[in-house]
């Protein structure tokens, strides 16, 4: 009798990107593929992330768009196709896109509600840990709020806030506590990369 062992590949570390402000350009409520232009500077980065770290690249993203009706599902999917052919110019793959349709201002039935997966929520970093079997303590979630930062965070990963308001001095309460900041995404990743030992 032959006994077969089945070896599980093993989790890998993933870089959670936040869309609107990081990935691409902050648009208000962004609803064609023209209105998604990538951020400068971030494509070599993001290459080396993945060819040699091995790292998945995930887009994580609210979109309450869809809960007020302001865009379709199919027109989120326009974007997101340009968005990957943008990014594919650059030589940079993504492993796959989550998005949270929902807000309690919603008028679309069904999607006007609370959830798990809006962040600061951490629930799309999980199903995506799940799906694609991530090592959320190996990642980064990378955005340009503090919701971003929380998810990240709460999910158990390492952060970087990126933006004007990573930068700007603290006003109210207590901000969640990046693991780094950087005045832009291209200079957050290349932190990042410098940490894991990655040369673009």
């Amino acid at each position: 009798m032959t006994s077969v062992r089945t070896v599980r590949a093993a989790r890998k570390p993933a870089v959670f990107l936040d869309r609107d402000g990081t990935l691409t350009e902050p648009r208000h409520y962004p609803s064609r593929p023209s209105d998604l232009v990538l951020q400068p500077g971030i494509g070599p980065w993001l290459r080396g992330l993945r060819e040699e770290q091995g790292a998945a690249l995930v887009v994580v993203t609210n979109q309450s768009g869809l809960a007020r009706g302001l865009f379709t599902a199919s027109d989120l999917e326009a974007m997101h196709d340009h968005l990957r052919a943008q990014l594919m110019l650059l030589g940079v793959e993504l492993d796959a896109i989550y998005t949270c349709p929902h807000h309690v201002d919603g008028v679309v039935p069904g999607l006007g509600r609370c959830c798990s997966c809006r962040k600061p929520e951490p629930g799309l970093l999980l199903r995506a840990a799940a799906e694609l079997r991530l090592d959320l303590a190996r990642s980064w979630m990378v955005g340009d709020f503090a919701t971003d930062v929380e998810a990240g965070n709460r999910a158990g990963c390492r952060t970087a806030w990126v933006g004007p308001r990573a930068v700007a001095p603290a006003t109210t309460g207590e901000p969640p506590v990046p693991t780094t900041r950087g005045a832009t995404t291209a200079e957050a990743l290349q932190t990042i990369c410098r940490e894991l030992g990655v040369r673009p």
